[in-house]
């Protein structure tokens, strides 16, 4: 019987190449997205179901996740990729947009967890990926909300590593490093305020690092091959790196103590 993963944010980027690499594997994919019916490439491959999921909307949750079991039977992986990074100087930045960072990255995550844990508890096995970030163990100027909200994934998803053993499921967490998506882009939300005088040298100096960051940037198959690995592997490990780049910063994050660390990310950017 073919395994099936179950995506979200399978529209573009990671989730995209994602459900790609396990379709072309011999993997059922249920690939959720916002907007369906704007997919044109994952529609037209065999075994994967393209279904609408907002992770700020529970009931569409629910109805991918009956879907997906309904089409393929049993869903053995879940993949929470669903994100996006806000930025920028939080003085600048409105209630709205701090809540939807959050709501997005660790409540939108918990909920789609939670819709899946009757099914996995039923059939004592399952696997949760959680995508995380490099932004998960260390930290840049102006990333007080992204930061924030995927250091929340690093420790919800090593403390529900505990429970999950009850049900037979594994956690895995995937830190990916520079990746060449969108995160730039559309899924790039930044907030600054010119009046606030302050912090706009810093503001000036962080855009400008972007630029050389993202042009060393791993393919999103990179992130799907580690993926895969972190599915398939059978192992306890509870996290991997994806990207050479990933593999460095975590390395050297761990052999630094706190004050090393922050003054030579503020020397790096130059401030």
């Amino acid at each position: 019987m073919k395994k099936t993963i179950f995506i979200t944010g399978a529209s573009s980027g990671i989730g995209k190449a994602t459900a790609k690499y396990f379709q072309d594997r011999g993997w059922n994919v249920i690939a959720t997205m916002r907007s369906p019916q704007k997919e044109e490439d994952l529609t037209k491959l065999d075994n994967i179901l393209v279904t609408q999921l907002d992770v700020q909307d529970p009931g569409s949750i629910t109805a991918a996740v009956k879907a997906g079991i309904a089409k393929f039977r049993k869903i053995d992986v879940l993949l929470n990729n669903a994100g996006y990074g806000s930025y920028g100087v939080l003085e600048a930045t409105p209630m709205e947009k701090i809540r939807r960072q959050f709501d997005v990255n660790v409540i939108g995550l918990l909920e789609t967890t939670k819709a899946l844990l009757p099914h996995f508890r039923a059939n004592k096995e399952g696997v949760i990926i959680n995508i995380s970030s490099i932004g998960g163990k260390i930290t840049f100027p102006l990333g007080t909300l992204y930061h924030g909200s995927k250091f929340a994934v690093e420790g919800l998803s090593e403390a529900l590593s505990f429970e999950m053993e009850a049900i037979g499921v594994k956690v895995k967490i995937v830190e990916p490093g520079a990746i060449r998506t969108d995160f730039a882009g559309r899924s790039f939300d930044f907030n600054n305020d010119e009046s606030l005088g302050e912090y706009q040298g810093m503001v000036g100096k962080l855009l400008a690092a972007l630029g050389p960051l993202l042009e060393s940037a791993s393919e999103p198959e990179v992130v799907a091959e580690v993926i895969y690995r972190a599915a398939t592997d059978g192992t306890n490990q509870l996290r991997y790196t994806a990207g050479a780049d990933a593999q460095q910063i975590v390395a050297n994050r761990k052999t630094a103590d706190d004050a090393t660390f922050l003054q030579g990310m503020k020397a790096q950017l130059g401030l």
